[in-house]
């Protein structure tokens, strides 16, 4: 397998408290993961970090080396890690189409300038993403008629449009109903086969079964990362949620409740 990251002693701190600590990981092609632990455990931040969204203090061991370089143009690092998160729900709020918010990934830009050229083959792939998440009814929609589920599928459907290797779901299905989870879970199993994922998630029933390792954190530190049957165990949970934790497995799906 070939390493597409490789992040080494990552410290983050913010109002005088770290909210990341000595995080050090390493990602291979195809190796999805999922990220689990309480609130305020460090999970988004390790994942602003891998996107180069939060930059960590600068260290002497510090290391952050995407798809084998250490430094990048952030334009150009962004058509190779897609990100869906809440936030990017929020930022995509607007009037423009869902059919322009796909497209404009092509751009790293929210709609498009005047500078923007977009082609036949642009508004095709668009138009093609947008098939594939179940939106093409809606492709003229403005984004701020959608649903909630609607937004995340066409969050997805953008992020797509670059074809990324890397792709990160930060709490993707947030606010969503289960069947709307179900649903969105099934439209990321499809990502698995060309994209390596990494999903950060509070409910264990969205991890795809294409996840072979978790990795946990409590106190913004990775505390445990290894293969998914042996990290997720109610002994684990337990004391990573500091309370009694049940756990039970359907077909390949973990569901967990107190």
């Amino acid at each position: 397998m070939k390493t597409i990251l490789s992040l080494e002693h990552a410290y983050v701190r913010r109002d005088g408290r770290y909210i990341l600590t000595d995080a050090c990981l390493e990602i291979e092609k195809g190796g999805h993961m999922a990220i689990i632990g309480p609130n305020g455990a460090g999970k988004s931040t390790l994942i602003d970090v891998i996107a180069r969204n939060v930059y960590p203090l600068a260290r002497d061991e510090y290391v952050n080396e995407v798809f084998g370089e250490r430094r990048w143009i952030a334009s150009e690092l962004k058509k190779l890690i897609g990100v869906v998160s809440e936030r990017n729900a929020n930022f995509l709020d607007t009037n423009y189409t869902v059919r322009e918010i796909v497209c404009s990934a092509l751009f790293s830009s929210l709609g498009f300038d005047f500078h923007h050229k977009v082609g036949k083959e642009d508004w095709k792939k668009a138009d093609e993403e947008i098939r594939r998440v179940g939106l093409e009814n809606r492709a003229d929609s403005p984004m701020s008629t959608l649903s909630s589920g609607e937004k995340r599928r066409a969050m997805l459907a953008r992020t797509n449009m670059t074809n990324p290797p890397l792709l990160l779901l930060d709490e993707a299905s947030s606010a969503l109903d289960f069947p709307s989870r179900a649903d969105l879970r099934n439209l990321i199993s499809s990502y698995a086969k060309d994209r390596t994922i990494v999903m950060v998630t509070h409910e264990l029933s969205e991890i795809i079964p294409e996840i072979d390792r978790v990795l946990l954190m409590k106190d913004s530190r990775i505390v445990m990362d290894g293969k998914k049957k042996e990290v997720l165990t109610e002994a684990n949970l337990c004391e990573l949620y500091g309370r009694k934790v049940f756990l039970s497995v359907n077909d390949g799906i973990y569901t967990a409740w107190c």
